[in-house]
C-alpha cells in the first residue's frame, strides 16, 4: 500500500455554545493520532442529519462540554492504524463513521475513531457518498420495519413520513408487505409520497385529520406508530389507533412535550416508548447488529437510498444548515470535507 502522506493540522466545525449554528466557527486544529484499537479516518463527507440540528441546540442526547465537533455520521478511508489486529484489518478500507465516541462528531477533515463501533466497513460498490448517508436514516430504518415484524405488525404509522426516513421506512414496508399509515404536514408531501406509491398519506394540518387518522389505523388494524414530532401529534397517533397500541417516539421535531391523555393510557392499554439508534443497537447481538448491517448496505442502492439535493464545502456549513433548514424533504445536504 502507498505510503499516505498526512499533513500535520486539518480544517474542522467548532460547536462554541449550545445556541444554534450560529455558534459554529471554522478552525485549524492538529490532527490527531490512534491509539490502540483506533484508526484515523480521512473524512470526505457527512450529512447533516435532524439529529445534528438537535446537538447544535443542545436537545440532543448529548451535553458535553463545549467546545465540540458535531457531525452524527460520514464517510472516508481509514489511512492510519494505531496498535491492533482490528485496526490494522481496517487500514485502507472505505468506512462509515459514528459521530460520537472516542474522537467525537465528524464535521472534520480527519477523525480518530474505535473500531468498535466507531467504523463500519463499506461495501466496494458504494460511493463514499452514499456511505456518508448509510448508517442513521438506512439502519433506523431497517429497525423499525424489524420491531414492527417482531411484534407481529402488519401495518405501522410514521409521522415526518415525506423525510428521507420516512421514504425509506416506505420502501421497506411495501416489500416486506407491510402498510404504512404515513402522515405529513403539506400537500407537496402528500403528492410526493403518493407519487411513490403511497396509498395512505394524512396532512395533519387539513381539517378533518384526525378522524382520517382514527379511520385509517382502525381499518388497517394500527397498533404501532413511529413518531418523530412528539407534542400534540404524539397524543393524536395514540388517540387514534386501536387499543393495546404503542407510539415510539424517536425524534421531537416540533420540540414540544408530549401530549397525550392518561386516559388512553390507562383504560385503552396504549403505550408511549422510545427509540434511540445508538443504545437500541448496543442491546442485540452481535449477529443482529451484523445482519442489520448487512442488509443496509445491501440495498442502499434501492429502498435504503438517499437522494443528495446539494453539496457544500465544510467552510461553509453555516450556509449548508440554512439551506437544509429551508426544505428538510427535499434530497440530503452533504457537507464535502475537501
Amino acid at each position: 500500500m502507498k505510503k499516505i502522506e498526512i499533513p500535520e493540522t486539518m480544517t474542522v466545525a467548532v460547536l462554541n455554545d449550545y445556541s444554534g449554528a450560529d455558534a459554529l466557527s471554522v478552525e485549524q486544529r492538529p490532527i490527531p493520532t490512534p491509539g490502540k484499537n483506533e484508526v484515523l479516518v480521512k473524512v470526505a463527507f457527512s450529512p447533516i442529519n435532524p439529529s445534528d440540528l438537535a446537538t447544535l441546540e443542545g436537545q440532543y442526547g448529548f451535553d458535553d462540554p463545549v467546545p465540540i465537533v458535531p457531525g452524527g455520521e460520514g464517510s472516508g478511508e481509514v489511512i492510519a492504524a494505531g496498535p491492533g489486529v482490528m485496526a490494522s484489518y481496517f487500514k485502507g478500507k472505505k468506512v462509515a463513521c459514528a459521530g460520537w465516541g472516542i474522537g467525537g462528531g465528524v464535521w472534520s477533515q480527519y477523525v480518530v475513531k474505535n473500531v468498535k463501533g466507531g467504523v463500519l466497513p463499506l461495501n466496494k460498490s458504494l460511493t463514499l457518498e452514499q456511505g456518508a448517508m448509510s448508517i442513521v436514516n438506512p439502519l433506523t430504518a431497517s429497525a423499525f420495519i424489524s420491531i414492527a415484524k417482531e411484534g407481529g405488525h402488519g401495518s405501522i404509522a410514521m409521522t415526518a413520513a415525506a423525510s428521507s426516513l420516512g421514504q425509506m421506512v416506505n420502501r421497506l414496508g411495501r416489500s416486506e408487505g407491510i402498510q404504512i399509515v404515513n402522515v405529513v404536514r403539506r400537500d407537496a408531501q402528500v403528492e410526493l409520497l403518493k407519487n411513490q406509491g403511497a396509498n395512505i398519506v394524512l396532512n395533519s394540518t387539513e381539517v378533518g385529520f384526525e378522524e382520517a387518522l382514527h379511520e385509517a389505523c382502525h381499518q388497517n388494524e394500527t397498533r404501532l406508530a413511529f413518531d418523530a414530532v412528539a407534542g400534540q401529534l404524539t397524543g393524536q397517533l395514540s388517540k387514534a389507533m386501536p387499543p393495546n397500541s404503542k407510539v415510539i417516539v424517536f425524534s421531537a421535531l416540533s420540540r414540544q412535550a408530549i401530549q397525550v391523555s392518561p386516559g388512553t393510557l390507562i383504560f385503552e392499554n396504549k403505550a408511549i416508548d422510545s427509540f434511540w439508534l445508538g443504545p437500541y443497537i448496543g442491546k442485540q447481538s452481535i449477529m443482529k447488529t451484523m445482519r442489520l448491517w448487512k442488509r443496509a448496505q445491501q440495498e442502499i442502492k434501492d429502498d435504503l437510498k438517499s437522494e443528495v439535493r446539494k453539496i457544500y464545502p465544510l467552510q461553509e456549513i453555516k450556509e449548508a444548515i440554512r439551506d437544509y433548514r429551508s426544505q428538510m424533504t427535499g434530497g440530503k445536504i452533504l457537507l464535502r470535507m475537501s
